[in-house]
């Protein structure tokens, strides 16, 4: 599976490594993801999701079911 977030879809970001003498190099800044088991209330069991630590704090203000909605993702399937 790629390194994207589930839920809000977030990924790697280019970008460059600057060292003291300030030559740059190419880099990848991945997203910080984390693969979690969440509890879904609607569904009665834990699903598996692989979130980024963002979509986790969003998750606790807004709630699972109302997240997968905004992305569009069935929970049923994860």
């Amino acid at each position: 599976m790629a390194r994207r977030c589930q839920l809000t879809g977030k990924k790697a970001n280019n970008g460059y490594a600057l060292s003291h003498s300030h030559r740059r190099t190419k880099r990848l800044q991945q997203a910080n993801l984390q693969t979690k088991r969440l509890w879904w209330a609607e569904g009665n069991r834990f699903v598996k999701l692989k979130i980024s630590t963002k979509a986790l704090k969003t998750i606790e203000v807004k709630g699972l079911a109302a997240m997968a909605k905004e992305a569009g993702l069935n929970l049923n399937h994860f």
